[in-house]
């Protein structure tokens, strides 16, 4: 099979399509051919060498994929052959094909293209798991969702509202409006207005819930002033640097809850937890139409190193597909 292949790491030049074995699906795995899979921030810091993916016979980056399953391990009763299924994956999603825990795998929505479902699993389950698992919001409650217009905040502000809640976001000024489009009742210019005071005026003063950061840095204290008494801050990413100062005072005296979360380094049965979980709860909004993957580009999987050079320039608004069809 077609595989993008680290030798070494560095910039986008490094990404080689190359061919490969094919995986052999364990016990109680599946081998799926993947249809599409899309680029993940934690895929830039892999092919740096700054995120460490599992152990396997060709370090192959990629976090989630949709496709159809060509075969099954003797244990793995789940699926048929030819079933359309999406799901995250620790890794070796930047192939033709994949072998996965048959439990860690989603159905397809009827309504939704499986070249366009490899957008789905690693934005949706983060954002729901996030906002929602983690960080408890319900109906009437108040989200800050910071990089709205990237594909985890896309997928955050859908759900909030899914879920009945309000929405707060931050973008650049060329994005409010695709936040808007998508639920987010204010949506906040980072580089010219200061979210603090937008949550102060929309919420009364009271503050929001919950916040889902994908930032980092200085925004961490500016988190904290914008929460409520009681509310939690989950941490998906570190995009502005890993180190930050904290007021650790007002959090107290907030009694705030700080929770960092990733899914890749989970152990398998947490990850078949989620998933499941996901499937009950929040996969509906996406099979009723209420919920959709925000898809900004498409590259060829031979085409990866322009597709990692593009999410670079922070130009995106949702999604960056890979698509094996034409590899």
């Amino acid at each position: 099979m077609k595989a993008i292949v680290l030798e070494s790491y560095g910039g986008p030049e490094v990404l080689e399509l190359r061919e490969v074995p094919d995986p052999q699906p364990g016990p109680e795995e599946v081998l799926v051919a993947v249809a599409s899979t899309a680029v993940n921030r934690g895929d830039l810091l892999q092919r740096m060498g700054l995120y460490a993916g599992p152990p396997m016979m060709h370090e192959i980056p990629g976090l989630e994929i949709a496709g159809r399953v060509l075969a099954s391990g003797g244990r793995a009763g789940r699926w048929s052959v030819g079933d359309a299924v999406m799901g995250i994956v620790g890794g070796g999603a930047y192939a033709e094909r994949i072998a996965v825990h048959e439990r860690q795998l989603l159905p397809v929505p009827p309504s939704i293209e499986i070249e366009d479902a490899g957008a789905v699993p690693e934005v949706f389950l983060t954002a729901w798991d996030a906002l929602v698992l983690q960080g408890g919001l319900t109906a009437g409650r108040v989200a800050l969702v910071h990089a709205g217009a990237s594909g985890v905040g896309t997928a955050a502000i859908q759900i909030a509202r899914a879920i009945g809640a309000r929405v707060i976001t931050t973008s650049s000024a060329g994005k409010l409006d695709a936040c808007r489009s998508l639920g987010a009742d204010v949506a906040v210019d980072y580089g010219s207005e200061d979210f603090v005071g937008a949550v102060a005026d929309f919420t009364g003063g009271a503050g929001v819930d919950v916040v889902l950061d994908v930032v980092g840095g200085d925004y961490l204290a500016r988190n904290l002033q914008a929460l409520r008494t009681c509310g939690r801050i989950v941490q998906v990413g570190v995009m502005a640097g890993v180190s930050a100062a904290f007021p650790l005072g007002a959090m107290l005296g907030k009694r705030a809850t700080l929770i960092g979360t990733v899914l890749r380094g989970r152990p398998l049965e947490e990850k078949i937890a989620v998933t499941q979980r996901f499937e009950r709860e929040a996969l509906p909004f996406l099979i009723d139409g209420i919920c959709r993957p925000v898809i900004d580009s498409r590259y060829p999987l031979a085409d990866a190193a322009d597709a990692h050079r593009y999410m670079e320039t922070n130009a995106n608004i949702g999604k960056i597909v890979l698509s094996t069809t034409d590899s």
